[in-house]
């Protein structure tokens, strides 16, 4: 049987790092080289155009459609002097990646001829084919129309001879078919609840801005080796595989020496991220082999949404120049640990930064807590949605293990933010706010200067923990988008807000003193939230039992976790704050418990076509030449001392026959239930089906394959195995 593993290895271990042609300049020069910024607005747009959009941006005023020609023919002009010929509008549809329909800048001039042409009209609207994307039933097949409507928050750029309009996408009918208009309602509703109580403490204060800084966790595997591997190309994992010899165990890969060939890689997707304006600030190596990391610096969250999904996108596309393949499946491999995306959530006034401390006085001390527990607040009131926000079939291989943050939604907060908020829930003084700062410490080795250490330590096993201005949701998957989890974390912290100063307000009209009235409201919700912080051990059975007890959610069926969004408390958070409708949620749900049960459907039917096509051919292979092997032994030797020399010979042929029936029988059996379950009408009560009876049962094959892959010969071997997916050369 011939196997081209091993050359297909060999050539992957040859492979010399590309020459990386960096630019001349600093980073500083061509940063944004590609992106249409106030700078080129400024350049392009006349005087008043430039000062009606940058009011646009900075103050959420409407868009005047007046001003929308004079704003695309500078875009156009600016655009031709860099090559560009097509434009398109890009938008980020319910299927976790982007869109785009590419047009050119012609139209016909009447007089059977072309003129290059782009109007205010095609830059504010266009549209696609609103039945062909995700929509959980809102359009039927034959109703097509759906519009996509210029951003003018998000900056337009240029990815090779196109120029790309970061856009929301709405059926006909009005609902949102996409991540970002419900994303910029939240923001929305989170700036208006946000100012109105930092009002209280600062008048000065206009504006409330969300600001986000991902950190994107990726495997890369060369690429040779991914066309070896059906299932990675397929599914985006390996759906079998028995652990290397030696994989994370000597936590040695862990902000390791980048490989030459990954750093080429790494330098040359910095320079394209940074002249598209993606402020990339950190790489390193990540703690499973082949594993790495890109983060950038915080950025207002519409915008560091769409750098990041601009990211995902290019980061795929240097690979290719490199030889690799990018995994953001958030567990291709088994035995290692998988992949998430971090998002540091903060707000900020035009003033300041709410989160920071300890802040200069007490009026700061105080605004400070004040925002610290109506967050704390949002995400007790909807832990379950929160859950929900972040849960997906893939992401899910993730959650709960001993890698990652557990499926139960806490905060920490560290003990001396924790000993204040208990102080303050158990004094009568309205004036206990003092907030520690960082502290010094000296090391008894002269060369080393003192250093400042935080007032709490960090808590990794913390899906939402305070690490210092900032909360830090980290159980978010690699390959999300990350709207996903801020419209809910948005609306969530929007509704406490909201709530805390309905309730402020009412005192006030009693009669009480303001700051009384503010620190009394702020007690009853310390006491409230309480249940949702917790600062141990979140991987511990313990702590599972403590969470029910609790009363937070716990559940671990990703269908089931879904349904919080049609819990009625969600419903009335979002429509009260207008960022969805119940039929749009009803209509994510859908498209979400779908897609669950279309990955498990697909992986399911590449498990079965593996066993059948690679593994059970090769292992009964292996098995007939023991056979011929233990034949000619009893044609040589005596039957007593034949029988000794093949025994071991003969326990493998047999050990081989059991595991080969009994992947048969269940590739047979997972079959039968994919078909039954098919047969389900519901999606929810579909994917319940392939969550029970489908996943379960390829657990039991790849366990069974796995085994296989230690008794069969090497050289016979057709997938290449973990020990040489994961280690780059």
């Amino acid at each position: 049987m011939a196997n081209l593993r091993f050359e297909v290895v060999a050539e992957a271990y040859k492979k010399k790092p590309l020459e990386v042609i960096t630019p001349a300049e600093r980073p500083s020069d061509f940063f944004a080289k590609y992106v249409f910024n106030r700078a080129k607005m400024y350049k392009y747009l006349p005087a008043d155009v430039y000062e009606k959009l940058t009011d646009v941006i900075d103050n959420g005023t409407r868009l005047d459609r007046s001003i929308a020609d004079a704003v695309a023919k500078g875009m156009k002009q600016w655009a031709n002097e860099n090559g560009v010929t097509h434009y398109t509008h890009w938008f980020q549809p319910l299927t976790e990646g982007t869109a785009e329909k590419h047009d050119a800048f012609v139209e016909p001039d009447g007089k059977g001829g072309m003129i290059e042409e782009f109007s205010g009209k095609l830059l504010v609207q266009q549209e696609p084919d609103a039945s062909s994307f995700p929509n959980g039933g809102i359009r039927n097949t034959f109703e097509a129309r759906g519009y996509s409507a210029w951003d003018p928050t998000s900056p337009v750029f240029i990815i090779d001879d196109t120029l790309c309009i970061p856009t929301i996408f709405i059926s006909y009918t009005g609902e949102s078919l996409d991540y970002k208009a419900p994303l910029l309602r939240s923001l929305q509703a989170v700036n208006t609840a946000a100012a109105a109580v930092a009002q209280y403490f600062d008048p000065k204060v206009k504006k409330v801005s969300c600001n986000l800084g991902w950190e994107q966790e990726y495997f890369l595997v060369d690429e040779s080796l991914y066309f070896a591997r059906p299932d990675l190309m397929l599914t985006g994992r390996t759906l079998m595989g028995h652990d290397s010899a030696k994989n994370q165990q000597m936590d040695d890969h862990y902000f390791g020496t980048i490989p030459e060939r990954v750093q080429a890689f790494m330098k040359d997707l910095e320079i394209h991220a940074l002249e598209l304006g993606i402020p990339c600030k950190t790489r390193h190596n990540e703690v499973a082999p082949n594993q790495f990391e890109l983060a950038p610096i915080f950025e207002e969250a519409n915008l560091a949404v769409d750098h990041n999904m601009l990211l995902m996108s290019l980061m795929k596309k240097v690979a290719r120049k490199h030889s690799f393949r990018v995994l953001l499946h958030e567990k291709p491999f088994a035995g290692v640990n998988g992949s998430g995306k971090h998002n540091n959530w903060s707000l900020s006034t035009d003033t300041g930064v709410l989160l920071h401390a300890p802040g200069k006085n007490h009026d700061e001390n105080l605004r400070f807590v004040v925002f610290i527990v109506e967050t704390l607040m949002g995400v007790y009131r909807h832990n379950g949605l929160l859950k929900a926000s972040i849960m997906s079939a893939t992401n899910a291989h993730r959650l709960g293990g001993h890698e990652a943050p557990p499926a139960i939604i806490s905060s920490f907060l560290g003990t001396q933010l924790s000993e204040l908020l208990a102080q303050i829930e158990s004094s009568n003084d309205d004036e206990r706010f003092a907030v520690a700062g960082k502290k010094g410490v000296e090391l008894d080795i002269d060369q080393i200067p003192q250093l400042l250490i935080d007032n709490t330590d960090r808590n990794r096993t913390s899906p939402f923990a305070f690490t210092g201005n900032r909360f830090e949701f980290r159980a978010l998957g690699s390959e999300a988008n990350c709207s996903s989890a801020l419209i809910v974390l948005n609306s969530a912290v929007a509704e406490a807000l909201n709530s805390f100063k309905q309730r402020v307000g009412a005192l006030v009209q009693q009669g009480t003193d303001l700051k009384h009235a503010i620190v009394s409201v702020l007690r009853d919700d310390i006491r409230t939230c309480r249940p949702i912080v917790f600062d141990g051990n979140g991987y511990s059975e313990e702590w599972v039992k403590e969470a029910k007890r609790r009363g937070l959610d716990t559940e671990t069926s990703c269908p089931l976790v879904f349904d919080r969004y049609l819990d009625e408390d969600s419903v009335h958070m979002f429509e009260s704050l207008n960022v969805m409708h119940r039929n749009e949620l009803q209509a994510r749900n859908e498209v979400k418990w779908e897609t669950y049960t279309k990955k498990i459907q697909i992986e399911a039917r590449v498990l079965g076509d593996l066993c059948m096509n690679h593994i059970i051919p090769v292992a009964t292979h292996y098995q007939s030449r023991l056979a011929k092997n233990v034949q000619s032994m009893f044609g040589i030797f005596a039957n007593e001392k034949a029988r000794i020399l093949t025994s071991r010979n003969v326990k493998i042929i047999e050990e081989i026959a059991q595991r080969t029936q009994t992947i048969e029988t269940e590739v047979e059996e997972l079959v039968e239930a994919r078909k039954v379950a098919n047969n389900i009408q519901c999606e929810r009560e579909k994917a319940i089906a392939y969550h029970d009876n489908i996943a379960p049962r390829m657990e039991v094959i790849r366990y069974e394959v796995d085994k296989l892959e230690l008794l069969v010969a090497d050289e016979l071997w057709t997938l290449p195995k973990y020990r040489e997916l994961l280690f780059i050369r």
